[in-house]
C-alpha cells in the first residue's frame, strides 16, 4: 500500500473528502518553493501534487507554464525536483507526493533510474499527461512495479468506448479534468461534474477526484460534495507568482482545503 492508498483509506473512514494542492516545483526558487511545499500539510492538503518543470507543456495554461518557465530560469531540474522531495522528507514521512509533468525528462533520464531515484526521494505517485494507456509498457507497469501509483486523467470528451482504457492499470486514484481546455481556462460547475463522477465511479473503485477550474474555497466544497475531492493548482501558483509571503499563500490554500473538508 502507498502512502496515496493509505491516505485515502484514511479519509474514507473518516467520511472526508480529499483536498490536493499542485505546485511548480522550484517557483519562485528552490527555497522558496520547499519552504511552501513543507507548508501544505499544515494548511490541510492530504496530497501534494509536484509540478515538474518542463519547456514544452501541452495541457498547462498560461499561470503553470509561466511558473513552470521561472522555475527553468532559476535551474530547477528534474534533479533538483527529486532533491526537493527528499528534502520535504525530512520532516514528512506520510504525506502523499505525485510528481506531474511530460515523459520528456524522465525518458532523458531513463526509465529505469528515474524509478529507483523517484522511490528514493520518497515520491509516491505520477502523473504524465502525454503518455496514453497504449503506452503503459513505457512507463506505466514499470511504475507499478517499482511501487508507485499511477494516475490517469479522465476528461469530459473521455466517452464509455474509453473509459475502461483509460482505468486500465490506473492506481491511486483517477483525475477527472473538470473542462475541455487548458489549466486555469473556465470553471468548473458542480452540475456538470457530479454525472460524470457518477459514471467513472460505476466503472471503478478508486476515489475520483476533481481538478481544473476550482479557484476558492466555495467552488472546491461544491466539487467536493460530488466527487472524491478537489485539486486545486493554477489559484494556487497565482498567489506564489504574485509575490505573496508564504504565511499568506498557505492562508489561501487552508481556505480552499476547508472548503473541500466541508462537503
Amino acid at each position: 500500500m502507498t502512502r496515496i492508498d493509505a491516505k485515502f483509506a484514511a479519509l474514507k473512514e473518516q467520511g472526508k473528502k480529499a483536498f490536493v494542492a499542485y505546485v511548480m516545483a522550484g517557483d519562485p526558487d528552490y527555497d522558496t518553493s520547499l519552504e511552501v511545499v513543507k507548508g501544505l500539510p499544515g494548511a490541510g492538503v492530504d496530497v501534494i501534487e509536484l509540478g515538474l518543470p518542463f519547456t514544452d507543456p501541452m495541457a498547462d495554461g498560461p499561470t503553470i507554464q509561466a511558473a513552470g518557465q521561472r522555475a527553468l530560469d532559476g535551474g530547477m531540474t528534474l534533479q533538483r525536483t527529486l532533491d526537493l522531495a527528499r528534502a520535504f522528507r525530512e520532516t514528512d514521512d506520510t504525506t502523499p507526493i505525485v510528481l506531474m509533468g511530460y515523459y520528456n525528462p524522465i525518458y532523458s533520464r531513463g526509465v529505469d533510474r528515474f524509478l529507483a531515484d523517484a522511490k528514493a526521494a520518497g515520491i509516491d505517485g505520477l502523473i504524465v499527461v502525454d503518455l496514453p494507456p497504449e503506452e503503459d509498457a513505457e512507463l506505466c507497469l514499470p511504475a507499478q512495479a517499482a511501487g508507485l501509483n499511477f494516475i490517469r486523467l479522465a476528461t469530459p470528451t473521455t466517452d464509455d468506448n474509453r473509459l475502461p482504457r483509460v482505468l486500465q492499470n490506473t492506481s491511486g486514484f483517477v483525475y477527472y479534468v473538470s473542462i475541455t481546455g487548458i489549466t486555469g481556462a473556465a470553471e468548473a460547475q458542480a452540475t456538470d461534474v457530479g454525472p460524470e463522477v457518477a459514471r467513472i465511479k460505476a466503472a471503478t473503485d478508486l476515489p475520483v477526484i476533481v481538478g481544473f477550474g476550482i479557484n476558492t474555497p466555495e467552488k472546491s466544497r461544491n466539487i467536493a460534495s460530488v466527487s472524491d475531492g478537489a485539486v486545486v493548482g493554477s489559484a494556487i501558483v497565482s498567489q506564489i507568482s504574485a509575490g505573496k509571503p508564504v504565511h499568506e499563500v498557505l492562508e489561501f490554500v487552508k481556505s480552499l482545503s476547508d472548503g473541500a473538508h466541508s462537503a
